[in-house]
């Protein structure tokens, strides 16, 4: 069978990792300790995928500009106290081993820092799977598509051969706004109703579900 695509993007938190949870209480957290009052646990799912600041912004927009940093630090501090606890989706560090044995060029697209993301792909063993990367603190945060452009543009692939896979609205988004065909997954951060609002090629609910989508469509 020929090949559909020839890089594959995916999302970190939410799609390949379970940290959605933990993000959630963190920013939750970072709220009180600056004495207001947390968002609701569903705004703070919809701000993961943005970087860091972007969400913060979003998920406490009434907050004074220069609060926002002391917002962040504690943030961190909540996250990175317990980021070492967490744990790839089942079944995804097995797929990203198959696609990478098959020949993808593989690579992620994150709203997580580049220390972050180094830090979580050394903690799983898979950073030797994955081609290349881009963070929140690199390019434009999502939906913006800097992030896909600059993948697609390191490897040469075109953009009717590269496919994103992320659990947000954002991820779609920015798969839309570089042209990419997109694959949605309903097991992380944002609800299926509203991963339905942004065109995909499936939503999956679950890993597997995925893996077997990419084995006949991919």
């Amino acid at each position: 069978m020929t090949r559909r695509y020839e890089l594959i993007v995916f999302d970190w938190d939410g799609t390949l990792m379970d940290s959605a949870a933990l993000i959630v209480a963190s920013v939750q957290a970072a709220a009180r300790d600056l004495g207001l009052e947390p968002p609701s646990e569903p705004r703070a799912r919809h701000i993961i995928g943005l970087g860091l600041g972007d969400a913060l912004r979003h998920a406490l927009p009434d907050l004074p500009e220069n609060h926002y940093p002391e917002l962040v630090e504690r943030y961190r501090h909540h996250y990175l106290s317990r980021d070492h606890q967490l744990v790839l989706f089942d079944g995804a560090a097995e797929l990203i081993r198959q696609l990478a044995e098959a020949g993808y060029m593989l690579s992620v697209a994150t709203g997580k820092s580049r220390v972050g993301l180094d830090r979580a792909l050394a903690h799983t063993g898979l950073g030797e799977l994955f081609h290349g990367s881009r963070c929140a603190d690199e390019c434009h945060s999502k939906p913006h598509p800097q992030m896909i452009e600059e993948l697609m543009a390191e490897f040469a692939v075109p953009p009717e051969q590269t496919l994103m896979i992320g659990d947000t609205t954002h991820d779609l988004l920015m798969a839309h706004n570089a042209g990419v065909d997109a694959v949605a997954v309903s097991y992380g951060a944002h609800p299926r109703d509203a991963l339905d609002t942004v065109a995909s090629l499936y939503c999956a609910p679950s890993v597997a579900a995925l893996a077997a989508w990419l084995a006949n469509n991919a």
